[in-house]
């Protein structure tokens, strides 16, 4: 069985290249333009991991997707997609442009901990993205199991 990823992502190029590498390597890949997008393909299917920009639409948009998918039934590992990744200040929770990043978010939230189990930085090479998502998805299946 093939695993599933719903890849989300308002950069076209950015999308149909990660979907391209990803079916390569032996993923399934259903893409969403947009957090809407996003949110009805979660409804009416079934993923082992959601990948989502951080800044679509809005700067929460991709939390947003991340924190729906987060209550899916299915439970998928979860990553956040970055070309701006915080600084060691901002992983211990101080202002970056007015949000923050490690420690709590805007709205008390540790994106960490409840709402993403990984950052991904771009721009991410082929080994690089392979890599991490395959480490994530057996930390999460581990996480599932109780190890």
């Amino acid at each position: 069985m093939k695993r599933r990823i719903l890849l989300v992502d308002d950069d076209l190029a950015v999308l149909l290249t990660l979907k391209a590498v990803l079916e390569l390597h032996g993923f399934e890949v259903e893409t969403a333009g947009s957090s809407a997008e996003a949110f009805a393909r979660m409804e009416s299917s079934v993923y082992h991991m959601v990948i989502s920009d951080l800044s679509m639409e809005t700067a929460e948009a991709g939390l947003e997707v991340i924190r729906t998918a987060r209550r899916q039934a299915y439970d998928p590992a979860t990553a956040l997609l970055t070309a701006y990744p915080p600084s060691e200040d901002d992983w211990r929770g101080e202002h970056r442009n007015g949000e923050h990043w490690g420690g709590k978010h805007r709205e008390g939230e540790d994106w960490t901990g409840e709402n993403s189990d990984s950052l991904l930085i771009k721009p991410l090479g082929t080994g690089d993205l392979l890599r991490q998502v395959e480490a994530l998805l057996i930390r999460h299946a581990d996480k599932q199991l109780g190890l």
